[in-house]
């Protein structure tokens, strides 16, 4: 009989597939329907500070426009503090009562002040924990990396100060160096962190000649990048590694537990295959650890990571070497398959 729970910012998961935040979780209907599936937790859809920012300038507008037209109405309308991030909040505690499974809070803010605020409210609703979503997309030549890294390093700091609950980190890929900065990650407290946030990119409508938005789902090789830096961390922080991106079997969770990842979360495999998909990635789990005669995910979790690895070159450049002076060969490997 095989074990497949796991624990996850110190959360008891019945198996370490997490249901990232998408518009797939955005609903206490969505998250129940996500529930029944079979994942271990889920992540609510994020909460974003422009989105916030927008909705209370709608509600101010639509205030003022009854103003003139009937100013002895004006006290029927919600007061300001209900518009923005409170329906928001009012998902999240309908959806904590609707599910048993750890449900887990989005953020993503602008300003340090938003970040500590928007962390209060949230952890009063009642969720698990939180994931706060860092990225920072250039447009200042003037501010250095360092800056950034320190601004991030602090709104942890704060968030910690004040909140009782968990809080994970989902970064980008997207730094000089992501092991340092997990580190100070760690060190200011993160009790977490996912590797990685699938940022999307504007492109360029050529017909058109303007820009435009569009979704792309992510493909199973984009999950050797944080397969390669779960490997790197693990052992060497104190904090619980989720991996994310390109995760589409449960075939590709056993590489990421055995990278050394405590859980993992999924998206695209959602979209593309449905959430019946969920129960066969966990079938694919046990299958797997029950061929290798694995009773549980903690007798192979991080035993594939550079400081369980036999060889002193895992996870290191020579791997590029090695590749490059066998290219021929995978080549015709690969024609072959």
């Amino acid at each position: 009989m095989t074990n497949i729970k796991t624990s996850y910012l110190g959360l008891e998961l019945k198996n370490p597939i997490i249901a990232g935040a998408s518009n797939l979780s955005d609903s206490v209907g969505k998250v129940v329907q996500l529930q029944e599936s079979g994942v271990g937790a889920i992540v609510f859809k994020s909460l974003f500070e422009e989105q916030i920012q927008l909705e209370e300038l709608e509600m101010e507008q639509e205030m003022e426009a009854y103003n003139e037209r009937h100013a002895e109405m004006i006290n029927l309308f919600p007061s300001l503090q209900y518009a923005g991030p409170e329906i928001h909040l009012q998902k999240l505690r309908e959806t904590r009562k609707a599910v048993s499974i750890p449900l887990i809070a989005s953020i993503n803010a602008v300003y340090s002040e938003s970040w500590v605020e928007y962390a209060k409210k949230v952890e009063k609703t009642g969720v698990d924990a939180i994931e706060i979503n860092f990225y920072h997309t250039p447009k200042d030549f003037g501010v250095s990396g360092a800056s950034v890294i320190s601004e991030q390093v602090e709104i942890i700091k704060r968030i910690k100060d004040v909140v009782n609950i968990p809080i994970s980190v989902k970064m980008s890929p997207f730094y000089a160096n992501q092991l340092e900065v997990v580190a100070e990650f760690c060190k200011a407290g993160a009790d977490g962190v996912v590797l990685f946030n699938r940022l999307f990119q504007p492109d360029i409508d050529i017909e058109q000649e303007k820009l435009i938005q569009r979704m792309t789902l992510s493909s199973n090789d984009e999950s050797l990048l944080p397969l390669r830096f779960t490997g790197l961390l693990f052992g060497h922080i104190p904090s619980d590694i989720c991996a994310s991106t390109g995760i589409f079997s449960g075939y590709d969770v056993a590489k990421m537990l055995l990278a050394g990842a405590s859980a993992v979360q999924v998206v695209s495999s959602l979209y593309k295959h449905k959430l019946g998909h969920v129960n066969i990635m966990i079938k694919e789990l046990e299958g797997w650890m029950e061929k290798k005669g694995y009773t549980d995910i903690s007798h192979f979790q991080g035993k594939l990571s550079k400081i369980n690895s036999s060889s002193p070159f895992a996870y290191q450049r020579s791997q590029y070497v090695d590749i490059l002076l066998n290219a021929e060969n995978l080549l015709r490997q690969r024609a072959v398959i």
